[in-house]
């Protein structure tokens, strides 16, 4: 496979699980329409985020989030799509603790394949969740794919090159940023995406909810060479779906490859014959690679 169809469901959110499920499934349902490989949605989409939207204090509806998980599994499962969702979970063995802020990875054959559980926590998740600890690479629809949620991803560059150091070609980032009126952070935010994925040169898909009156990132899908591929307008609903280019992923950055290197920094621009006398010779790449 070279071309993936992902969408990114820029949804509006509420504190209140019986509407977002409303939502939720009405975005899978849309996304499945136009033959949608991936789909994401916001941090935090099935409860409403615990910074403003829902309240740090409110008890986690656990039987209930199962039964809307099991609900979007089996969405995917019929359409054929596989799913990053954002919600949380409990703390194993410790139904007291404050809840993972979690993205929850369903295959395209409807099974939750991995939770991710958001690493980096801002002082006001803090008070509200649990910190994970780790990071995991699966592969959905024939593609390595990782998972950064928002503060992790905008603030902290080994997070997403953990995931591309595990293969990942693709990073979603479930978001939800912002009901406060910080907005001279959007440019901000803007530039961190696109160095996401420009410095390890992978596609990067980061996905926010619809927040009004301020919203402090767009929705946006970044090209591996820094570009912006496809983004939404600020605060409206949508669900925006685009096709990428895997190939264009050669985390050759990353890798700090000199020759692939090249072909992202110089395009046509620079033949391969001005530089080719710093290469390492095939001899010296076989050497390596045992």
């Amino acid at each position: 496979m070279t071309t993936l169809r992902i969408g990114l469901a820029q949804t509006r959110q509420t504190n209140d699980l019986a509407t977002n499920a409303q939502t939720i499934l009405k975005y899978l349902d849309q996304a499945a329409a136009q033959e949608v490989q991936i789909v994401c949605f916001p941090e935090a989409q099935t409860v409403g985020y615990r910074v403003d939207i829902a309240s740090p204090e409110t008890p986690s509806p656990v039987a209930a989030l199962e039964s809307l998980h099991a609900e979007v599994a089996a969405r995917c499962a019929q359409a054929g799509m596989a799913c990053i969702l954002g919600t949380e979970t409990p703390v194993p063995g410790d139904p007291t603790a404050r809840p993972y802020n979690s993205a929850l990875v369903i295959d395209e054959g409807g099974n939750t394949v991995a939770v991710h559980h958001k690493t980096r926590l801002t002082p006001l998740d803090a008070l509200a969740y649990t910190a994970g600890s780790a990071f995991e690479t699966v592969e959905l629809c024939g593609v390595r794919v990782g998972v950064v949620i928002c503060f992790e991803g905008f603030r902290f560059a080994e997070t997403t090159a953990e995931c591309v150091r595990q293969g990942a070609q693709l990073v979603f980032h479930p978001q939800n940023n912002t009901t406060r009126p910080n907005d001279w952070k959007t440019p901000i935010h803007h530039a961190m995406l696109i160095t996401r994925a420009a410095e390890n040169t992978i596609w990067f898909a980061s996905c926010n909810a619809c927040l009004d009156p301020h919203q402090n990132c767009r929705s946006m899908v970044i090209a591996p060479d820094g570009r912006v591929h496809a983004q939404t307008e600020l605060q409206q609903e949508t669900l925006l779906v685009t096709d990428i280019d895997l190939r264009l992923a050669t985390r050759a950055m990353f890798r700090f490859d000199m020759g692939d290197c090249a072909q992202v920094l110089f395009a046509d621009t620079v033949g391969r014959e001005e530089f080719d006398a710093i290469l390492p010779s095939q001899e010296q790449q076989q050497r390596r690679g045992q």
